[in-house]
């Protein structure tokens, strides 16, 4: 069983995890293409997202790369963190249009598309 003391020295060791500025920018590059799709080579999505990811979403990327890099034995977060908990954070946070639903397209294939087209420092 693990105790509260052992839960809240492992939060802290997850918010002193380092993240460059360039995996914030990333970041931030992500959640800003679901809000303007057409300054990132993403026009093909201008009709499909309904909502972009707030900017809250950014916090919460971040925050779960710190904990998936805590997980992962490593005092840093990666552009492959931020990918592999990203479908996660962001799925709920983009809600699609009448258009794209009646593509069947899905937060899943706009989030998959996103991480097949922004730029990866």
């Amino acid at each position: 069983m693990v105790s509260q003391k052992h839960v809240l020295a492992a939060q802290q060791v997850c918010d002193a995890i380092y993240v460059d500025e360039k995996v914030k920018s990333y970041v931030l590059d992500l959640v800003f293409a679901t809000r303007r799709p057409d300054e990132y080579r993403l026009g093909k999505l201008k009709g499909l997202i309904q909502y972009g990811a707030s900017p809250r979403a950014t916090i919460c990327l971040v925050l779960a790369a710190k904990a998936y890099a805590f997980l992962q034995g490593r005092g840093f977060v990666t552009p492959e963190d931020v990918k592999s908990i990203g479908a996660d954070v962001l799925r709920h946070r983009i809600l699609v249009s009448y258009e794209a639903e009646a593509e069947n397209v899905t937060s899943e294939d706009i989030i998959r598309t996103l991480f097949e087209t922004v730029e990866v420092p």
